[in-house]
């Protein structure tokens, strides 16, 4: 079952503008943005272009080191482009929903495989519980504790309009 969910996408994509801008004061620059395909990343590219950075926003995928490859194989999503040298670089993870913690897991591996970044920090729209990893956002805009039965998937209009869709898990 699908169904809207009451989250307003564009109100949290505003809270998170505002708390990145706000850790950008206290982290040293250039600090470069690198999205989690998918919605990570439109979040990342919308983000660089309302900060005002120059060039592109990175696109990271877990595919490659996933701890489920084996059942979900390589993922149809858009593959890894860093636009910059991770070596040394201070690098925020973009994401929409942070659950587990196993696709961030799997994204520094991916991150490290390009270079050794010297910080890296994450910002989330949306924090629904649920974590089997050591893993904590710098920035979230919302927390929401949903059931595991259930998913919360950020979805984006042709005019960049975002929103949020919950769906049910089949058992």
């Amino acid at each position: 079952m699908t169904q809207s969910i009451q989250l307003d996408a564009e109100a949290l994509y505003a809270e998170l503008l505002r708390g990145v801008k706000k850790l950008m004061a206290v982290t040293p620059q250039p600090l470069y943005l690198a999205g989690i395909t998918s919605g990570g990343a439109w979040l990342a590219m919308r983000l660089q272009k309302d900060l005002g950075l120059e060039g592109d926003a990175g696109v990271i995928s877990s595919s490659m080191h996933r701890d489920d490859f084996a059942q979900r194989g390589l993922a149809l999503s858009a593959q890894t482009v860093l636009p910059f040298d991770v070596n040394g670089a201070h690098v925020l993870l973009v994401d929409d929903v942070l659950y587990t913690g196993r696709t961030l897991r799997a994204v520094i591996n991916e991150l490290f495989d390009y270079g050794r970044p010297a910080s890296v920090k994450l910002a989330v729209l949306v924090d629904r519980g649920g974590r089997e990893l050591p893993i904590e956002a710098n920035v979230c805009a919302a927390t929401l504790n949903l059931p595991e039965d259930q998913s919360l998937e950020l979805a984006r209009e042709e005019s960049g309009r975002l929103s949020f869709v919950l769906e049910r898990k089949e058992a």
